[in-house]
């Protein structure tokens, strides 16, 4: 059976269903290009939220180690000014100290009694020291008096100790400014003994520095060992 020909309604009718479909895919395609297009800004968004938190938490964490390593500058700045304060005063304590020995050693050399009782020892360790029979006994201008008295009575009693004689000469060269003691130089010239009262306090407070330091102000932490 041969076909006919559409008549305008037909067509019409087929034109309609072709209008249709084509809009039904359209929408279709309209939609999944919408859904598509949510989803990827969705994680666009998602990867800008994300990378503008990440870079939010790294500028706070560097404003707070940039407020850590100022804190701790701070800290560290006001424990060694506390640190500084306290050996300052530790230091001016020990220094009142050495000057109240010291006016101690300088009261030693105005008893005439006592100070040529002090020459006589120092000068007879001297002596058997050097063990040379011509000594040099460096005095304060103001001490060569006494100090030939204490040299002579030395050498006997240096005798006495070494069975040998000794001859002395007392010049007066050391500084009134010194607190007193002598100085002993061999005949030879290569021995030379400072027995002053100034050098004899230094090796004194050199010596006993530790100690008296553990005394007033206990131990050091920072120290693990002592001497």
């Amino acid at each position: 059976m041969a076909s006919r020909p559409l008549n305008d309604d037909e067509v019409l009718n087929e034109m309609n269903k072709m209008v249709a479909f084509i809009k039904q895919e359209a929408m279709e395609k309209a939609r999944e290009i919408r859904v598509k297009a949510d989803e990827e800004f969705a994680i666009e968004k998602a990867k800008l939220v994300k990378q503008e938190q990440q870079a939010i938490d790294a500028q706070y964490e560097k404003k707070r180690k940039q407020a850590e390593v100022t804190q701790k500058i701070a800290q560290s700045t006001l424990t060694n000014k506390s640190r500084l304060k306290l050996l300052h005063r530790r230091e001016e304590h020990l220094q009142d100290l050495f000057s109240s020995s010291r006016a101690a050693v300088v009261a030693l050399s105005k008893d005439e009694g006592r100070y040529v009782q002090f020459l006589e020892g120092v000068i007879v360790q001297g002596y058997l020291r050097v063990l040379e029979s011509n000594v040099t006994v460096h005095a304060r201008k103001c001490d060569v008096e006494v100090a030939q008295q204490a040299a002579a009575n030395a050498a006997e009693t240096y005798k006495q100790v070494s069975g040998r004689d000794v001859s002395f000469t007392v010049e007066g060269t050391l500084s009134d400014e010194g607190a007193g003691g002598v100085k002993l130089v061999s005949g030879s010239k290569r021995i030379t003994l400072d027995n002053t009262l100034d050098e004899r306090l230094r090796l004194l407070e050199d010596r006993m520095l530790p100690e008296i330091r553990h005394d007033l102000f206990g131990a050091n932490s920072n120290r693990k060992f002592y001497t």
